[in-house]
């Protein structure tokens, strides 16, 4: 047989196996990454309607409430991050924080995304104290919160074990954590000199979320492309991802509830230059090799605030079945040049329905809250002001 027809046929029939929804080894994962980008845009569609609603996108109504920048990690990637004797560094008082989720429950949100850095100053006392003051205060808010390097951060100031410091976490309140922190779950790119070689590592990354998911916290996984890893490094880190996710499901049920991926944003911080980052074409592509290659989740989001509106909108069609979230506010990948910081709901919906999609707002659970009225959305005026939200209080 002739060559090209030879190899034509090949990736014929890895699509069509990948579009049945059957499971890929990791070479056949990695080929993916070779194909036609709209060939293998089909397939992942493929699966997203087999999987989820085919008309609907789905959105979240939230908030992102950095609760310190203090940091004694110091990526390289990272503009967010400062050490406590810089004039802007900063630690939220509970008040502040309230004041923050009541902006939230105005617009109907459902839960806070918290992070800060790895701060050593802060007593593991402040972090228990402060879950149970937003309990109190705003009870029908989920709280999703600290990283597995902050557990780690924590596990390291209290002397406790990393499952020690979850269980009384989620006592005090926790209800998540957040999939930050994942990027790429290969040592030898995360942990490389010139991007942060004091990082946890994939192993401690991946032991936090397993132990999270055993006490039934909710759980996201995430991945950061443009490092200059290679497509065997990235089908290595999902691969920990779906590894960990049959082990979660076949256990006890709880494992990750989506995959959220997007691409390095390197304006302006110490990695500027020094790595090759990522375009939009690279980002489709690893979106739609995810949703193929990640047969164990149900849930993929589209990433527009580092990726814009138009790449987001594209990527539904590439094997997102969710438009992510509000983000009330976003103070971390913005400063290193992301596109955008937050959105008002009526925007999220715009964008949706002119995709060709049904909006319907979910918790983080993916449960669907409400079906929108779209004409009364779009012409109502926004009740915050979007464009005058301050980095911090």
């Amino acid at each position: 047989m002739i060559p090209a027809i030879s190899a034509r046929l090949s990736a014929m029939t890895l699509l069509d196996k990948a579009a049945s929804g059957n499971r890929l080894s990791p070479g056949e994962a990695e080929q993916l990454y070779h194909l036609p980008l709209f060939a293998l845009a089909a397939a992942a569609d493929a699966v997203r309607r087999q999987r989820t609603e085919p008309e609907v996108v789905t959105y979240l109504i939230d908030r992102n409430i950095n609760y310190s920048n203090i940091c004694n990690v110091g990526c390289s990637f990272c503009g967010f991050y400062r050490t406590r004797r810089q004039a802007d560094s900063y630690v939220l008082s509970l008040a502040e924080i309230s004041a923050k989720v009541r902006e939230l429950e105005a617009v109907g949100g459902t839960r806070i995304l918290m992070q800060g850095g790895v701060n050593p100053y802060l007593p593991f006392s402040w972090y228990l104290e402060l879950l149970a003051h937003l309990k109190r205060q705003h009870p029908a808010i989920r709280i999703e919160a600290f990283s597995p390097e902050e557990i780690k951060g924590m596990a390291g100031l209290t002397g406790m074990t990393t499952f020690e410091v979850l269980k009384e976490l989620q006592a005090a309140g926790l209800d998540g954590l957040p999939g930050g922190g994942g990027e790429i779950l290969v040592d030898a790119v995360r942990k490389a000199k010139h991007i942060s070689p004091a990082r946890i590592s994939a192993d401690e990354w991946i032991g936090v979320m397993a132990e999270a998911q055993r006490l039934g916290l909710y759980t996201t996984a995430t991945m950061v492309i443009g490092f200059g890893e290679t497509f065997a490094e990235r089908i290595a880190s999902m691969k920990r991802v779906r590894d960990l996710q049959d082990a979660a499901l076949a256990t006890h049920g709880n494992g990750f509830s989506a995959f959220i991926s997007w691409t390095l944003q390197s304006k302006g911080v110490r990695i500027e230059g020094k790595v090759p980052g990522a375009g939009a074409h690279e980002y489709l592509q690893n979106v739609a090799v995810s949703r193929l290659w990640l047969d164990n989740i149900v849930n993929f989001q589209a990433s527009w605030p580092t990726m814009g509106y138009k790449v987001a909108q594209t990527a539904l069609y590439f094997g997102a079945n969710d438009f992510g979230s509000t983000m009330l506010e976003e103070n971390v990948v913005s400063q290193a040049g992301a596109k955008h910081r937050h959105t008002p709901e009526r925007e999220i919906v715009r964008q949706i329905v002119d995709a060709g999609f049904i909006p319907k707002q979910r918790d983080s659970l993916y449960r669907i809250v409400r079906t929108p009225d779209v004409a009364a959305l779009l012409a109502a005026k926004p009740s915050i002001d979007f464009s005058s939200l301050p980095a911090i209080s």
